[in-house]
């Protein structure tokens, strides 16, 4: 009826509204309507190597050359902010005065903006500088006049970001209806520093640096490729029971189905959020915690989702100490905005379908280690009740000599109930028979009502500890996070990832350091015995009085001296493919038995490949395979590439492992992290393949050019990679 009625569209050769690819053609090229016409023709004479200041403008927006060249036909205006990008780009190539062929519009003022970030000169300065330069160029040179007019040419490229003042001790923000406050409606703190001087300048005492990410995701669609690709989640073709991809997860599949509206647009953004403390002056400088918040987009196809330069610099939390569970006091403009892409939304404009669109945004998870987990959820995960998983409905409890949580024998619940281990007496908990079943995972829905019974507590560092009636014994709560005001949060099946990377870490160093005897370092020391004598029927383990003197001895675990030695000397011979891993043999001291300096990486290594080898005819067999069936159970998890009925099997066959474990190891190993790989498979059915939500690219981001954004300005740091 409508083609009857309105006619089938005009100059519409190419069904690209339809899903056909666009290939350009000669005579289309120069069919370019609107503002974006002078700005093609632009294209069609640049050169990718012959202007760096046009690929600076490209890099900030996530695009390249051919891809602006290859545009086709507009069918609709481009918004405000497309607009002023076509303009930043013919800037790029017009000449500083007619007939200059060294410098470009662009290129002048960022190469001035790059010599005042350098020799830290004042607007003023600049302005004398720019002055006496325009006066001994040509007339009718096109060099702003100002620091503010080039300011406000710069600022299409996106480069700033809002200074937020806040409080020292994190109990508040002066922004929005706090925004002219001077002193802490908390704890009285003044904003400001002490004058000093005859300054005028007010400085504060802390400040918070936000980069607003919308404009930066609406850019993502102004590239034909990159466009394109952010559609690819709903696109590609998945085969089921196969995992690649987050989208390929039940969470993902769940959203979409919890909000139909949302997932009918595919062109709506999946967003990640991952945050992490670093000391920005080396680990051998005085302590001080500075805070990042980086957010990934998840849009994208496997080859490209979880590279550096698709995951967004939000915030930078200032040190020198961390903001704990006050994080959710810097966390606000970031809420704020999120809340806004989810319901007011942003007009894009999408260049591969030559439209605009309304653009909206979800935040499905956060990616943290384990103690940035607790600042952000809510749940503390110290103390017996750790588990955010079993929250109170674990078994962990306080070994008596040691002194700390332990979750030995906390798994044969999760074990099926005609399983042998159940009615083991002797090699678990001594006298205990196992009849409970595994704790229910609670709903976000449900916790969503479990944490509004709470109270609001006032956040900052001297404000005091602030427990709920009943912390450590019936709950862990120690505060209702931010990320509950998102109103699609509570739906969301998985809002808060265990990081693969550090329980790995965790398990393997637990593992290689009481095998090895570590000094210092090794679980099996005279406390654990004096355990053992307590909790388990292992007359063997337990310490040994000899008159005056008390032998602790052997266990099977644990390796002779010269066992020891033959690991160490075979690891000091070990040469690895280039780009696979680093030099173990570097951090080998074969003289004092000891490794040094193994990073994340290489105990990922070690746990998935050497711990098989290292150990293999130097201990009994049994204590080999469960060593082993840890090590495989982290080889396939990591897989990028997941069958889901394979990921069910290892939901079965973890909990026995662990148990292998528990009957060879004394409870002292069994903290926290030798818990959490119980929860990890349902983790990986849920959100897909751990590759998107490991903290590994987060850390691979190099931290300088993070800092570089605040000591530096962002037109210097273009200019200097290009």
């Amino acid at each position: 009826m409508h083609l009857l009625t309105k006619g089938f569209m005009e100059d519409y050769p190419c069904w690209y509204a339809h899903g056909e690819l666009f290939v350009p053609d000669e005579s289309m090229k120069e069919h370019v309507v609107g503002s974006t016409s002078s700005a093609s023709r632009m294209h069609e004479v640049g050169n990718e190597n012959s202007n760096p200041y046009r690929n600076m403008v490209m890099d900030a927006m996530r695009m390249c050359e051919g891809n602006v060249r290859e545009c086709p036909i507009v069918e609709e205006e481009p918004n405000s902010d497309a607009a002023r990008f076509f303009d930043l780009l013919r800037d790029s190539d017009e000449p500083l005065w007619d007939g200059c062929t060294n410098h470009s519009k662009l290129s002048a003022v960022a190469q001035v903006f790059t010599i005042k970030s350098d020799h830290g000169l004042s607007e003023v300065g600049y302005n004398k500088i720019i002055e006496w330069a325009r006066s001994i160029l040509p007339e009718g040179n096109r060099l702003k006049e100002n620091f503010y007019a080039a300011k406000s040419m710069m600022k299409p490229l996106g480069l700033g970001y809002q200074k937020i003042d806040i409080c020292p001790n994190f109990c508040m923000l002066y922004y929005l209806e706090n925004a002219e406050m001077t002193e802490c409606m908390t704890c009285g703190h003044s904003r400001y520093k002490p004058r000093t001087g005859r300054g005028k300048t007010l400085v504060a005492y802390k400040k918070l640096r936000y980069f607003p990410i919308t404009p930066r995701l609406q850019r993502l669609f102004m590239s034909p490729r990159t466009a394109e690709h952010m559609t690819w989640h709903q696109s590609h073709h998945a085969v089921d029971g196969v995992m690649v991809h987050p989208s390929d997860g039940e969470a993902w599949k769940h959203f979409n189905s919890m909000h139909p509206h949302f997932s009918a647009e595919s062109r709506n953004v999946r967003l990640g959020l991952c945050t992490d403390g670093f000391n920005p002056f080396g680990s051998f400088a005085a302590p001080y915690s500075c805070w990042l918040v980086i957010l990934t987009i998840y849009n994208l196809p496997p080859g490209i989702c979880m590279r550096p330069e698709f995951m967004f610099l939000s915030m930078v939390i200032p040190g020198p100490s961390s903001p704990g569970r006050n994080i959710d006091v810097c966390l606000r403009p970031l809420i704020d905005e999120l809340t806004q892409l989810w319901s007011s939304r942003a007009l894009t404009y999408n260049i591969s379908r030559k439209q605009n669109f309304v653009m909206r945004a979800a935040l499905m998870w956060t990616i943290n280690d384990f103690p940035a987990y607790g600042m952000v959820s809510g749940w503390s995960t110290h103390g017996k009740l750790a588990c955010p998983y079993c929250m109170e409905n674990n078994k962990a409890f306080t070994l008596t000599n040691g002194g700390k949580a332990s979750f030995f024998d906390c798994h044969r619940r999760f074990l099926p109930h005609n399983h042998r281990y159940r009615k083991n007496r002797k090699d678990f908990f001594v006298g205990r028979v196992e009849n409970d079943v595994a704790p229910p995972r609670l709903s976000g829905e449900e916790l969503f009502d479990v944490v509004s019974e709470y109270g609001e507590i006032v956040f900052g560092l001297q404000s005091g500890k602030q427990k709920f009636p009943g912390f450590g014994l019936t709950h862990n709560w120690v505060k209702r996070s931010i990320f509950w005001e998102l109103p699609y949060w509570k739906t969301n099946l998985l809002r808060h990832n265990l990081d693969v990377m550090h329980i790995e870490k965790n398990v393997f160093e637990n593992i290689f350091n009481t095998v090895m005897d570590v000094k210092g370092k090794k679980k099996d020391n005279i406390k654990a015995r004096l355990d053992v004598a307590l909790f388990c029927n292992c007359k063997n383990m337990e310490l040994v009085c000899d008159g005056s003197r008390v032998a602790k001895p052997r266990a099977s675990f644990v390796l002779e001296k010269n066992a020891q030695l033959l690991v160490y000397k075979w690891l000091k011979s070990l040469c690895f493919l280039d780009r696979y891993a680093s030099n173990i043999s570097r951090l080998v001291n074969t003289e004092e038995c000891r490794l040094y300096g193994m990073k994340s990486h290489d105990c990922h290594v070690f746990m998935q490949t050497l711990i098989p080898l290292a150990f293999c005819d130097l201990l009994p067999k049994g204590i080999w395979d469960a060593l082993t069936e840890i090590s495989h159970f982290f080889r396939d998890i990591c897989s990028s590439k997941l069958n889901v009925d394979h990921i069910e099997r290892l939901e079965k066959n973890i909990v026995e492992t662990i148990c292998k474990l528990e009957m060879i190891f004394p409870p002292s190993f069994f903290d926290s992290m030798e818990h959490l790989p119980v929860h990890l498979p349902f983790e990986v059915k849920v959100g897909g393949p751990v590759q998107y939500r490991w903290m590994y690219p987060f850390e691979r981001l190099d931290i300088t050019v993070a800092m570089t954004f605040i000591i530096k300005c962002f037109y210097f740091y273009f200019n200097v990679f290009n």
